[in-house]
């Protein structure tokens, strides 16, 4: 762990060892334990992929790495050091993360599963649900407090607008062939495109690639290094993509998006009201978020719908 605070100074712990998009929607709550813990070192238990852009928030000082494959909570038995001085649980609302932490011998816990824990908001947004966890706690956290400076490196693809036909499960995948038609409306508009897609999805990347007619330069495969990635999402003209971490991280550069919602509804995982960032959902009975098939609510979402929001964005971001 790296740190900015003299090795004597008092550490929160905090646990959301999650993905991208995880890392994102609870930055209003990491910065709100930031401010009610001046004198602390804030340390954050996440992926180690993670540790650049949690520490580009400003409310982390450092990272514990912590992976999880196949387990919904991580161990946490190589913390170093004194037991921490408070420990927050920001990974979920079970006894599972809130043991984890219990087992660290912290001063104080804070977590839905304790029992003086604020009640679990499992129909709110996710910002919100933990911003009124931490205020329970009588700390204040603010969920617009969302965006993140722009990245320090160049973009590999400035003004592009970027499209990201991948998400981590089938349910939330919108076809590939209506990605490509989207692709070729776009470019006959005279709009730069670069297709995006994290590790295991270059088949879906080139194949939506071949079916648009992308050029070879304009394809980058094998998933980005995050700053990167970072950079080219800042420096866009737009973002489109399905419900996956891409849209929290144009959300976070203020980078005007389109996000394609199913099976999750908007209202628990999509971006803050705003003209900026549009969230097509179409309503209906819920659906599997993890499933290996596109939800039947995404499948509702058309290709003529969706490339007329894009155009409509370009053109607002053209005009001012």
């Amino acid at each position: 762990m790296t740190t900015e605070h003299p090795p004597s100074a008092p550490r929160v712990l905090v646990l959301r060892a999650l993905g991208l998009g995880d890392l994102l929607a609870g930055v209003p709550a990491l910065r709100g334990i930031r401010r009610a813990f001046p004198g602390h070192e804030i340390v954050l238990a996440l992926p180690s992929g993670l540790t650049e852009l949690a520490l580009a928030t400003g409310a982390v000082d450092a990272v514990l790495a912590a992976e999880a494959p196949g387990r919904a909570v991580p161990d946490l038995g190589h913390w170093p050091g004194p037991p921490p001085d408070v420990a927050v649980d920001l990974h979920g609302n079970g006894p599972e993360s809130r043991d984890v932490l219990a087992a660290l011998q912290p001063r104080r816990l804070l977590a839905h599963a304790c029992p003086d824990g604020p009640p679990w908001l499992g129909h709110a947004n996710e910002r919100d649900r933990w911003c009124a966890f931490l205020r329970g706690y009588g700390i204040p956290a603010d969920p617009r407090d969302l965006r993140l400076p722009r990245p320090a490196g160049p973009s590999p693809a400035p003004g592009a607008v970027v499209v990201h036909p991948g998400a981590a499960s089938g349910s939330r995948r919108w076809p590939g062939g209506r990605f490509a038609a989207v692709v070729r409306c776009l470019r006959a508009a005279g709009h730069h495109v670069v297709l995006t897609g994290g590790p295991g999805e270059d088949a879906l990347v080139r194949s939506v690639a071949e079916r648009s007619g992308q050029p070879g330069h304009d394809v980058l495969t094998g998933g980005l290094p995050l700053g990167q990635l970072s950079a080219l999402v800042a420096e866009a003209s737009l973002v489109l993509s399905g419900d996956t971490g891409l849209a929290h991280l144009a959300v976070a550069h203020g980078t005007r998006s389109v996000t394609l919602f199913g099976p999750v509804s908007p209202r628990l995982w999509g971006p803050p009201p705003g003209p900026d960032h549009l969230a097509l959902w179409k309503p209906g009975p819920p659906g599997d978020p993890h499933g290996r098939t596109p939800d039947a609510r995404l499948l509702r979402i058309g290709t003529g719908e969706v490339a007329a929001v894009c155009l409509s964005l370009l053109r607002g971001a053209r005009g001012r």
